[in-house]
């Protein structure tokens, strides 16, 4: 995986530029710049605070995104019941 492509995905999704992300996350700017552009690794503990400041868990991070659900779809699902819920699978498998 690339990780400096994946800090980069995560923070323009949320509008958030380099510094405003190295605020949030307590790192220097120059240290996220840097790592951005490949020039250094994260450590876990590095990454783990980008995570926290972008809102999202390390397992997350590391899912690879297929595609985009909203996030007003999955709370919708997540109200049903299971057997409403294996109606709509009926449902989307059917089309």
């Amino acid at each position: 995986m690339d990780v400096a492509a994946r800090i980069i995905e995560l923070r323009t999704q949320r509008g958030l530029t380099t510094n405003k992300l190295a605020n949030l996350a307590g790192i220097s700017q120059s240290h996220l710049r840097d790592i951005e552009l490949g020039l250094r690794n994260p450590t876990v503990e590095t990454l783990s605070y980008f995570c926290d400041a972008l809102g999202v868990s390390l397992a997350e991070f590391f899912n690879e995104p297929t595609q985009e659900i909203s996030p007003f779809l999955i709370s919708a699902v997540k109200k049903l019941s299971r057997e409403q819920q294996d109606r709509l699978a009926d449902f989307l498998n059917s089309i």
